[in-house]
C-alpha cells in the first residue's frame, strides 16, 4: 500500500477522532453540569485518548503525505484560511492546558481544575470541531491540490 493510500486513510480517520472528542467534550460537559464526577472523567478522558491518538496519526499522515494545498478561491479561500489559521493556533495552546487539567485533577486540585477548564473547555471543543470543518472543506466541500 503506497503513502498516498494509507494518507488518504488516515484523514476520514483524524476527522473521525476530531468528532470522538467533540462528542466525548459535551458529554462530559454534561456530565459536569449534573455532578456526575465519574462519568465526567470517564468521557473527559475519552476525549483525551481520541486527541492524542488524532495527533499521532495526522503527524503520520503529514509525514507520509506532505501538506495539502486547498483548491478553493474568492471568499471560500479566505474562509478556509482563516478557520485553518485558528484551528492550528488553539490547537497548539490547547495541549498545555490540557496537560495542565489532568495534571491538577491527579494532585487533586478541583477548584483550579474547573476555574481553567471554563477557558479549556470551549478551546478544546471549538478546535475539534474546526478539525472537522477544515477536513470537510478540504476533502469533500472544493478539494484540494496534491
Amino acid at each position: 500500500m503506497s503513502a498516498a493510500v494509507i494518507g488518504s486513510l488516515l484523514a476520514p480517520l483524524n476527522a473521525a477522532l476530531n468528532f470522538t472528542s467533540a462528542v466525548f467534550l459535551l458529554a462530559g460537559y454534561r456530565f459536569i453540569r449534573r455532578r456526575q464526577v465519574h462519568r465526567h472523567r470517564a468521557c473527559m478522558l475519552g476525549a483525551f485518548t481520541a486527541s492524542t491518538i488524532f495527533v499521532v496519526l495526522y503527524v503520520t499522515r503529514l509525514l507520509l503525505t506532505g501538506t495539502h494545498r486547498f483548491a478553493g478561491t474568492g471568499w471560500i479561500r479566505t474562509f478556509y484560511l482563516t478557520v485553518l489559521f485558528s484551528h492550528m493556533t488553539l490547537a497548539v495552546v490547547i495541549v498545555p492546558l490540557v496537560l495542565r487539567l489532568l495534571y491538577l485533577v491527579w494532585r487533586r486540585r478541583f477548584r483550579a481544575h474547573a476555574r481553567l477548564a471554563r477557558w479549556t473547555f470551549p478551546l478544546w471543543l471549538y478546535v475539534s470541531v474546526t478539525g472537522i470543518t477544515v477536513y470537510l472543506m478540504l476533502y469533500h466541500v472544493v478539494g484540494y491540490v496534491p
